[in-house]
């Protein structure tokens, strides 16, 4: 795999994306990579806790690869929607408890890949946000869901509808993560965090994690996803995006 590293410690693996030229943005190579770790790791009967994480200092995930996403068509946004949330969804049931070491960037994909964790930590510098709307789309990958369901439909709504970031304090105290940690200790708050749930039963706690997300239900967004794929504010939003272009105008159409 070119954009994901996997590592064993003991009972813990990591699954780091590694494209941090690109603010480990999500493409296509990055899913269909995370989905074979993903695998890989799940075949692996002594991994009772996985961490997963971004490389380099500024960023988890900025988002989806946007120069990648912008020409794609109704069908393919849908297709590539669809795979994008069989990905997360994969690991929001994944076996065994998934935390996310946010480590800067959380945006949009980003976003929406540490709320299918079931733990989130963030670095003090980690940044949250859904953008979607002001690229002409909406969030793809389950953040209309995750999100309502983490924070509140309120807040939930008045983070998408606006599309502005948040810092990870504001992030904590919405709830939608569980600690903040200064940078250069996060990753070992976070093994450490991953070898206590390690030490306990993994049969209990995987049954725990399945009867939580049992009641949850998670619903996915991709028909309202991929639909945007046929509006002229899509192809301009994300033009936009990719020529750092600030003051926008949409056409509604």
């Amino acid at each position: 795999m070119e954009t994901i590293l996997v590592n064993y410690e003991g009972h813990v693996a990591t699954i780091t994306i590694n494209r941090p030229k690109a603010l480990n943005a999500l493409s296509t190579q990055v899913l269909t990579e995370l989905n074979q770790a993903l695998d890989e790791v799940a075949a692996n009967n002594d991994v009772y806790a996985l961490v997963l994480t971004g490389a380099g200092e500024k960023s988890f995930v900025a988002g989806a690869d946007i120069a990648e996403m912008k020409d794609k068509s109704v069908e393919e946004a849908a297709a590539y929607g669809k795979f994008g949330n069989e990905v997360f969804r994969k690991i929001e049931t994944f076996r065994c408890p998934v935390i996310a070491a946010v480590n800067g960037f959380a945006l949009g994909g980003g976003c929406e890949l540490a709320m299918s964790c079931d733990i989130r930590v963030a670095s003090e510098n980690a940044v949250f946000g859904q953008p979607e709307v002001g690229l002409g789309i909406t969030p793809g990958f389950g953040g209309t869901q995750r999100l309502a369901r983490l924070v509140g439909t309120g807040i939930a709504k008045e983070m998408i509808y606006t599309a502005r970031n948040i810092k990870a304090e504001r992030a904590y105290a919405i709830g939608l993560v569980n600690n903040v940690v200064p940078a250069e200790e996060l990753m070992a708050v976070v093994m450490k965090m991953a070898n206590g749930i390690a030490k306990n039963a993994p049969i209990a706690v995987a049954y725990s994690k399945k009867a939580i997300n049992n009641g949850l239900q998670t619903d996915i967004e991709g028909e309202e996803f991929s639909n945007c794929f046929a509006t002229e504010d899509q192809t301009y939003g994300m033009t936009c995006f990719l020529e750092k272009t600030k003051d926008k105008k949409f056409s509604n159409k």
